[in-house]
């Protein structure tokens, strides 16, 4: 959202009024009444690594002006699919006679008016659950696992308690009763997005896709006809092959904490400034985390196995998140001039550099 649009929409919800100016007259209206508004991700997709704020890029203090969020994410669904695309043709097919209405848009306007009449006031019950539902709310936002959207601040209880309200007009109650309170914790509960940070798999974005000359190779091996000894040979050989160990799994909460302590040792290590310092080593720092973790490593499987997840935590961290950049002057050159290109990389150790605009999340 422009910045422009972030001033008017903040306006109108905090001061409850639109300044407009054209030709040189300017006005003040009164805008008291509910905004409903949709947002689309940036990039056009949903990313559940970031909160919410982040997709759709509203400032902090709009967010916290909705009583309620609600986030549509597009996924796969075989069943959910059919079912949307069967509805979309039906009323192409036969237009209105597809939609069935229980009521009618005059009974649901009377039906609102009607309601719109009532208000209700909050029992002493209803105000000791509400106080109870929202203590919990500021308990559930210190403790870790989840990343929310935004901090549990008074504007919440405000929401809840317009929430509980609304809930009693619906019903055409005078009074506010703990069921509607429970009914809008409820709701408030499931818009305050909680992103449940996903599990970081290694192995599969090491995956490389079949090339073109192995595909052509099998196509020929499945062309040609074969004896049956030599059938037998391949799969006596197939059977050899070892398969795959099992998958390298890390938490994102795991990976964002061994990240920020990389990357946290490489900008002290950048500040020193010393004579000759010419950044800092791959190899240098795979052995200062292994130092900093050695009271964790108990046998030689678990240093092993520590350092091969480090090994693909900075990998990651250079390939898809460019948190670091690799400086490899000379290592470029060797790669164009030797055959073996494999060997070369892998004995390679570079320097790396965070990036100058990263800003590191606590």
């Amino acid at each position: 959202m422009d910045i422009k649009d972030q001033v008017a929409i903040h306006e109108a919800m905090e001061q409850q009024t639109i300044s407009i100016t054209k030709a040189g007259v300017k006005a003040t209206l009164n805008a008291r009444t509910s905004i409903l508004a949709a947002a689309n991700p940036v990039g056009g997709r949903y990313d559940k690594t970031k909160p919410l704020k982040q997709n759709i890029q509203l400032s902090a203090p709009i967010m916290s002006r909705f009583d309620l969020f609600f986030v549509l994410v597009d996924e796969c669904n075989e069943v959910t699919d059919y079912a949307i695309a069967r509805r979309i043709v039906d009323l192409h097919a036969r237009n209105k006679e597809s939609v069935e209405r229980t009521y009618s848009v005059d009974d649901m306007q009377r039906y609102l008016m009607f309601a719109r009449q009532f208000k209700p006031k909050i029992t002493k019950e209803s105000q000791d659950f509400m106080v109870e539902e929202y203590r919990h709310l500021r308990q559930r936002d210190t403790s870790g696992g989840t990343t929310s959207s935004w901090r549990i601040t008074v504007r919440q209880l405000e929401s809840m308690i317009r929430l509980s309200e609304s809930m009693a007009r619906l019903h055409c109650q005078d009074e506010v009763q703990p069921k509607h309170v429970k009914e809008a914790f409820r709701l408030l509960n499931k818009s305050i997005i909680r992103v449940e940070q996903p599990v970081i798999n290694f192995d599969e974005e090491d995956d490389e896709p079949i090339s073109m000359e192995d595909e052509d190779k099998s196509q020929e091996k499945m062309e040609t006809d074969t004896p049956a000894e030599d059938k037998e040979k391949d799969t006596q050989e197939e059977a050899a092959v070892p398969k795959k160990k099992a998958g390298m799994h890390m938490s994102f909460e795991d990976y964002r904490q061994t990240s920020n302590l990389l990357v946290l040792y490489m900008r002290q290590e950048e500040e020193k400034e010393e004579e000759g310092f010419e950044g800092v080593r791959k190899s240098a720092l795979i052995n200062w985390y292994l130092k900093e973790m050695e009271s964790e490593i108990e046998s030689e499987a678990e240093l092993l196995e520590l350092k091969t997840k480090v090994e693909k935590i900075i990998e990651r961290l250079i390939l898809k998140d460019h948190i670091i950049i690799e400086l490899s002057q000379t290592g470029l050159k060797k790669r164009k001039k030797d055959d073996e290109g494999e060997e070369v990389t892998t004995e390679e150790d570079t320097l790396l550099v965070v990036h100058p605009n990263y800003t590191v999340e606590v």
